[in-house]
This record gives C-alpha cells, structure tokens and sequence, in this order.
C-alpha cells in the first residue's frame, strides 16, 4: 500500500502536543547510574552528525575498544563501513567487533550497550546486521528498536511511515529517490511493512510492535516504559518520533524499562544515537573556533551520486570560484585507461591547491550500475579507490579536507588519510560533522568535513566552502 504525501504544517499541526517536562534531567541521572559507554557501530561515518566531544574509531582491537570503554566519555563511534560490504561481510563484521567488545569490557571492567547505525532513509544491510549481533551478543535481547528519525534532514516516522521532508510536503520514504538505490532499494514506507519486505516475511507486518506518538506525547516516559516492558521473544518494534523530544522521551522510557531487566538491541539513526548517549545539541562550529591556518585552499571531493549531492556540487561549482576536476567514471572502469584517468586528476588538484586554489574533484555524473547489488556494490569500491588514490597522491596540505557522501567520507579518512581516532567537534552546518584528524594522519589536527550525501539545501556545501576559506 502507497502512503500519500502530506501537507507538513497541517500533519504536524494535527499531532498531539509534545510531551511538555523535559525528560532529559532524569535521563541523564540514569546514565549516570547505568555506567555502560554506548558504542555506536556507524555503517558511514556520517552518524557522528548530531554528537560533539566523543571519539571515532576506525580499528576494533580488543586493545582499542578497551582503551575507548576506560574513557570517560559517553559514547564511543566504530566506523565499519560497512554499507559498502556484502550482507554477508557486514554481517561477519559485526559479528567480529561484538565478540572484540565482550572481551573488551571484561577487561576494561565497564559493560556497554550497542547502537547499530545506519542510514535515515532506510538504506543498509538490515536486518543481516542486527541478527549478527543479536547472536555474537548472546541472544536474549527483548525487542529490536527501529528509531530512523533525524530532525536535521527532515526524516520523520508518524503512523508508522517514515517520511523525507522535501519543502512544505512529508513524501512517504519509498517515493524519494532514497528508495530506488540500487544496491539497498526498497517499496514500503510503512515501517511494519518494511522490516516485512527486508526480512524476506520471516517477520509479517502485524507482528512488528510500535510505540506511537500518541503513547509519547500523552503518556511521556512512564508510558513508553509500560509498552517496552511488554515487549519479549527479540520482536521488532518502531519508534515514531517527529521532533527530538519525542526521542528524548523515548530514551527516558527505554532507560526505565532497562533498569526493570529488558535488553534491547537498536537499529536507528543519527539522533537517536546522540539522546541514548545523553549528548545534549550544541551550537554550530564557526570557522573561528577551528584554528584555521591562514593560508592554504580546501579540498572537496564529490563521490556520492543521490540528487542533493548533485545539485550541491552543480551550485559549488557555479557560485564557490573553485577549481573543479571531473573524475570520467567510465575511464576509471577501464583497465586501459584507469591510471592514466587518476593520474590526471591527481595533478589538476594538486596543481590547483599549490596555486591556493580551492580544489573539488567529483566523479562524472552519470550512475554507473552493476547487473545486482553485488556488482553494484564492486563498481563503487573501484571508483572509491580511484578518489582514494588521487587524494593520496596530493603533496600540497589542504587547508580542510571535505568528503561529499558517506562511503566517500569514509574510504578517503580511512584508506588515504590513515585515520585511526578522530574527534568529532560538531557540526559545522545542521547534520553535517566536522572533525579534527589525529597525529597518525599525514595531516594532524586538520579539519575534516563529513558531508552526508543526502543532507542540504543546494547552497549547504556552497556556504561550507565559504565560511572555512582563508
């Protein structure tokens, strides 16, 4: 069944009024009492989009988880990446790190509670990676939570569908361009009917539970306590939101219901991850507070395809005076053609930002598809390596790094900048995190921009650019 799109002001206008007591006083003391450190398993780096102050980490070592669950910060972000992966891969990935963190808290001496992390428009390896943790973890978890609102991108669930705002229209999750992915594509927007559709029916629809707004904003935290408490045998379970104090209140009540012995495992977005941490928002970052050198040109560098990226990069490249250097995709899958392509591209940028020229490389336009999702999925790591190499092949320090879609952001940290710990300072713009690269990289202390491929107005990387230039 296909939701119709709703009128925003008038769907939200007819919603109850938000639960009124601020939740997040008693929250914070049963954190407090709780002690576990939330680890937040981030499938792209772009889930670090509503904290500040917290690590993220590209290695699970026991020795590395450990040394994060002695810290005495709240939450702890693990970037697998794994979006980029096979189902079965992901699914062993999360399996190894579960079984890293359980001998890592015995030996730390600290529990922990897992966040997995994915996307606000409902693409990744769902739920290949929720049973794999269910099972490394121990089995015994009650319900499985689904919590994919992100107020910064206008992703709300109301009635059990998940929508995208786009203007002063709610369109149903399944009729954006979100949904036709072609590697994690889906038709429901109803979120019963999605975990139906993505668990191939081995769970039905009517069997999914749900916490409702109306239960939220009218009953508060007791309430969604009361419906937790009742939930058991690992069901799955929605959580409707449609503001960020819905989801503190949601938290209030988890956190009750886990202190009365339920176990929960979490499947959800970048908000939710922040409320379970007890991070309360902070202002955006000014470029003041990033101790920019004086001098130098910023790098950007454009991999994701979704529209938002697109129209970004047309209105950068239109109004930003930038140097723009076109990756040809189709080169890039030619063996013949392949390193003469990188090696171009590679020159123009460097050439560009010794000349204090803020440079953006960007692959070519046009999506290029495999036959399947396995296939799809190898044609994106081959032309993420190639962005890969050119970044790596840069001799000029930029003056900040900005990576533009979440698989991009993540191969360039990790694979041409070395990034093994980074800290996330904030957010430079709604929803997009910023952090300050750590001393294994060739460039420490240097900003680095995560831009979500799916977040922004036309202008949002446009006006990026221009606050962080010299």
């Amino acid at each position: 069944m296909n939701e119709p799109p709703l009128d925003a002001r008038e769907a939200l206008a007819s919603l109850p009024a938000p639960w009124p007591e601020d939740p997040l006083p008693a929250a914070a003391a049963a954190l407090a009492d709780d002690g576990r450190k939330v680890v937040v398993l981030d499938d792209d780096p772009t889930g670090t989009q509503t904290v500040h102050g917290v690590a993220i980490i590209t290695v699970w070592t026991v020795d590395a988880l450990r040394a994060e669950l002695g810290d005495d910060s709240p939450a702890v972000f693990v970037l697998t990446n794994s979006r980029s992966l096979s189902a079965p891969a992901a699914a062993e990935l999360n399996r190894r790190i579960a079984t890293s963190l359980i001998e890592a808290s015995r030996a730390a001496g600290r529990g922990f509670v897992v966040v997995s992390r994915s996307d606000s428009t409902l693409r990744g390896h769902f739920p290949a990676e929720t049973d794999a943790l269910a099972e490394a973890l121990g089995g015994g978890f009650d319900a499985c939570l689904l919590a994919p609102f992100f107020e910064a991108g206008g992703r709300l669930t109301i009635g059990d569908v998940h929508y995208v705002a786009e203007g002063d229209r709610l369109t149903p999750a399944a009729d954006t361009a979100f949904a036709a992915d072609p590697v994690f594509g889906y038709r429901s927007s109803n979120l019963r009917e999605w975990v139906a559709e993505k668990t191939a029916g081995r769970v039905r629809p009517e069997d999914v539970a749900s916490i409702p707004l109306e239960a939220i904003r009218r009953g508060g935290p007791d309430r969604v306590a009361e419906l937790l408490a009742g939930l058991d045998g690992g069901v799955m379970c929605v959580l409707n939101a449609a503001c960020r104090r819905d989801v503190d209140v949601l938290v209030g009540g988890l956190l009750a219901a886990e202190r009365r012995g339920k176990r929960f495992l979490y499947r959800t977005a970048a908000s939710f991850a922040a409320a379970r941490s007890g991070i309360a928002p902070r202002d955006l970052l000014e470029a003041d507070e990033l101790h920019l050198p004086a001098g130098g040109a910023g790098l950007i560098v454009c991999g994701s395809h979704v529209p938002c990226s697109s129209e970004q990069l047309a209105h950068l490249l239109d109004h930003a005076d930038v140097t723009g250097v076109e990756v040809d995709v189709a080169r890039l899958l030619d063996d013949a053609a392949r390193d003469e392509e990188i090696a171009r591209s590679g020159d123009a940028v460097e050439s560009a930002l010794a000349r204090g020229e803020d440079a953006a490389v960007y692959t070519s336009r046009r999506l290029v598809t495999g036959d399947g999702d396995r296939a799809s999925l190898a044609i994106g790591r081959r032309v993420s390596a190639a962005l890969v190499s050119i970044v790596r092949s840069v001799r000029t320090r930029p003056r900040y790094l900005l990576a533009k879609g979440g698989i991009t952001a993540s191969d360039i940290a990790t694979q041409a900048l070395g990034v093994r710990r980074a800290m996330v300072l904030g957010q430079i713009v709604p929803g997009v995190p910023l952090w300050r690269l750590g001393p294994e990289t060739p460039y420490p202390d240097m900003p680095y921009v995560v831009f979500p491929g799916n977040v922004g107005g036309p202008d949002a990387v446009t006006r990026v650019v221009r606050s962080l230039r010299g």
